[in-house]
């Protein structure tokens, strides 16, 4: 994509000479969880709780959290807010590293360097800024368990640690039920009143003419009805400068499917909305992908995403990897599937149909790959050389159908990370703890939903075997 790195090259130099911690994200991105009143500004930081009295006053305090506007002060003064670690921790390695800081801020979407002097300007003035990329999840109903997810996130996981209780692992219990329960974080029930939604409902008509990307997340958002009353809305009273986006597991029935792909096109073809992305979850390939993310049907998925984007001619869509320890065996494959649906989908007026996408999973720790031994990240380079290879051609001589270079910036950030030796955020008692609970946990796993680690990553097993080797040697850190 020509001029890319120039873009974002200036964005990182304006960013900085605000401050070496500035981020527009912090102000014009928000992810708001409605079934557990949380927020939080760019996905990387940890949620916080949305105050109900701030939301009585003002339901705009979804967003604009007094934790958040004390997070907003802390860049504005070169500060860097703790929880943006995961930055942090990439504009410390070595070499020249782009961190999501730098990207998201460079994205003109909702963002980009001619936001900065504005942004800064108004803060001066003491407004409080309205979001321009806003992501929200109504429910956490899902119909998959994912290893790296919780009760917060899926309603499987609910029914599982209700019938069989948390994983006890060597560092704790997970999920932490009683924790989220007493913090008051548990999600709402989606048929139960929740003030939360109604707050966002009450925003809405304020916040839709300022939007210009929004993202339905959940759960499974495309079981949800607030997705499909989104939808309606804007028929009714279109924004044709939005971006209406979705997550989706795509591993819902067909009827569904359906349905989705009649209102979209609905807006789409009336420039009701300005475009449409659909941000489909996968994280390997094949049955290893399934193992991670319980009650995939991989075949399934396959089918549902080429089926959309042959249905759905002016759709964008973005495979989101969340890269963990359970991806690093099966990526090429999934790979040759993407740039598969690439070739097929690419034309003259589409030139960039699907894209993929690898964010570094922090956490749970004991699925991150950062507990992996280095030389892990030798079984990634023969994907590295994949995309490499089939690169897209920028001088226009050749269609758009192969990898970004975005895309490959991200893999090869993917590889350093494994490579690199335990960073400031863990340490040594934290790896090792990390690496009993996996054994720990994907033991449980196995017992608990009828799967067979050894059997489906067989190039993992002598990790596995070094992990039970720790869990033998050590003495349970958990009253049982």
């Amino acid at each position: 994509m020509a001029g890319e790195y120039d873009i974002i090259i200036s964005t990182k130099q304006k960013l900085n000479d605000v401050s070496s911690s500035f981020c527009l994200a912090k102000w014009l991105q928000v992810t708001i969880h409605l079934d557990k009143g949380h927020t939080h500004s760019c996905h990387h930081p940890s949620i916080h709780k949305i105050p109900l009295r701030e939301l009585e006053r003002d339901p705009a305090a979804l967003h604009n959290t007094t934790y958040k506007q004390k997070q907003q002060a802390m860049m504005i003064d070169g500060v860097r807010p703790p929880e943006c670690q995961y930055c942090w921790n990439v504009e410390d390695l070595p070499g020249d590293h782009y961190s999501d800081r730098y990207l998201k801020s460079a994205d003109s979407q909702w963002a980009g360097e001619h936001m900065i002097q504005e942004v800064v300007e108004r803060v001066k003035a003491g407004e409080k800024i309205k979001p321009r990329y806003v992501e929200v999840s109504f429910s956490n109903v899902c119909n998959f368990k994912c290893g790296y997810c919780t009760p917060l996130f899926s309603s499987k996981w609910v029914s599982e640690v209700e019938n069989h209780g948390p994983y006890i692992l060597a560092s704790r219990r997970y999920p932490d039920v009683e924790h989220m329960k007493s913090s008051g974080s548990y999600p709402i029930h989606h048929k139960e009143y929740n003030p939360y939604v109604e707050a966002f409902w009450k925003w809405w008509p304020e916040l839709v003419n300022e939007l210009k990307v929004f993202r339905i997340t959940g759960g499974e958002p495309l079981l949800d009805d607030n997705t499909f009353k989104i939808m309606d809305e804007l028929i009714k009273t279109p924004n044709p400068e939005m971006e209406l986006s979705f997550n989706s597991n795509l591993g819902v029935p067909r009827s569904i499917i359906d349905k989705y792909i009649k209102k979209i096109n609905l807006l789409l073809e009336n420039n009701y909305i300005r475009r449409s992305v659909l941000y489909t979850s996968v994280d390997g390939h094949g049955t290893q992908a399934e193992y991670g993310r319980h009650g995939l049907d991989y075949g399934a998925w396959l089918e549902n995403v080429d089926s959309i984007l042959a249905r759905v001619p002016d759709l964008k869509m973005t495979i989101m990897c969340t890269t963990n320890i359970l991806s690093i065996t099966s990526f090429k494959k999934l790979l040759e599937d993407v740039l598969m649906l690439k070739k097929k989908h690419m034309n003259k007026f589409r030139t960039m149909p699907l894209t993929i996408d690898m964010s570094i999973l922090r956490w749970p720790i004991h699925y991150c790959v950062s507990i992996l031994p280095s030389k892990y990240a030798d079984l990634m380079e023969d994907s590295l050389k994949f995309m490499i290879d089939n690169q897209e051609n920028a001088n226009g001589n050749a269609p758009y159908d192969g990898f970004f270079i975005f895309e490959i910036e991200k893999m090869k950030r993917f590889i350093e990370t494994i490579r690199q030796p335990i960073n400031q955020e863990h340490t040594t008692l934290e790896i090792t703890k990390a690496q009993q609970d996996f054994k720990l946990f994907v033991d449980e796993h196995d017992k608990r939903r009828g799967t067979n680690f050894l059997k489906t990553f067989q190039e993992l097993e002598e990790f596995y075997r070094e992990c039970e080797q720790l869990c033998k040697n050590a003495i349970p850190a958990v009253n049982v």
